[in-house]
């Protein structure tokens, strides 16, 4: 496959995700606080949010996630619109199978496994795997990832973010790990595409707490130029 084949075929990032620049990352939840946490989110504009397959009854969630805040009517419509819905720490194919008969609609890997990579954009599913390393964010995007997750980003920070922005330009990058309200406008002024944001943003998970913490991120994320 030529390099301009391959740059058709890749499957795009989800304007969800483009567009407020954030993924909402909900880890070790138990399913009955995850509808409340979906409204929250909503509220506060953030569109993307990913449920890792370590929590408790996740692909359950994700399918719970999926029929009720997936399409822009009913409870979603009222909100402004839909969420797309993620599943994250997605190890093997299977579990990304599963993720996506579940409702799913992009897949997060902590690591760089090229097949799993290939077979999701072979399914027209956006897959973000993490890398760390400049050899580990070169070999995710040529396997056909959507974009790189880089991971853990508070231990490199926005600087790293800015360096890696000369040699690979053309490689998406979103920052996940760590990320505060306080960090997450210097990832996205030093190059990164979106920021994933876990504890910060979940709290304890309480509706009123989320949203507003959901529009300060996308307030301070839509003021970088």
């Amino acid at each position: 496959m030529t390099a301009e084949l391959a740059r058709r075929a890749r499957v795009p990032v989800p304007e969800a995700i483009t567009g407020p620049r954030v993924i909402a990352i909900a880890r070790g939840l138990e399913p009955s606080r995850i509808l409340r946490i979906g409204e929250g989110l909503l509220g506060g504009g953030v569109r993307a949010f990913e449920v890792t397959l370590n929590s408790p009854a996740a692909f359950e969630a994700i399918g719970a996630l999926a029929r009720e805040f997936g399409e822009a009517d009913g409870h979603a419509a009222r909100l402004g619109g839909g969420l797309v819905i993620g599943a994250g720490t997605v190890l093997d194919i299977e579990s990304a199978r599963r993720a996506i008969d579940a409702g799913a609609r992009f897949l997060v890997s902590p690591h760089t496994d090229r097949a799993l990579i290939e077979w999701t954009a072979n399914r027209g599913i956006p897959s973000l795997p993490g890398a760390f390393t400049p050899t580990e964010i070169v070999a995710a995007w040529r396997a056909g990832a959507s974009a790189v997750k880089l991971f853990p980003a508070s231990a490199v920070g926005p600087a790293f973010v800015r360096e890696l922005r000369g040699p690979f330009r053309d490689i998406p990058l979103i920052p996940t790990g760590g990320v505060t309200i306080d960090t997450a406008p210097e990832f996205i002024r030093a190059g990164a595409i979106a920021i994933g944001v876990g504890s910060w943003l979940i709290g304890e998970g309480e509706v009123a707490g989320i949203a507003e913490r959901g529009r300060q991120v996308v307030r301070a994320l839509a003021d970088v130029r």
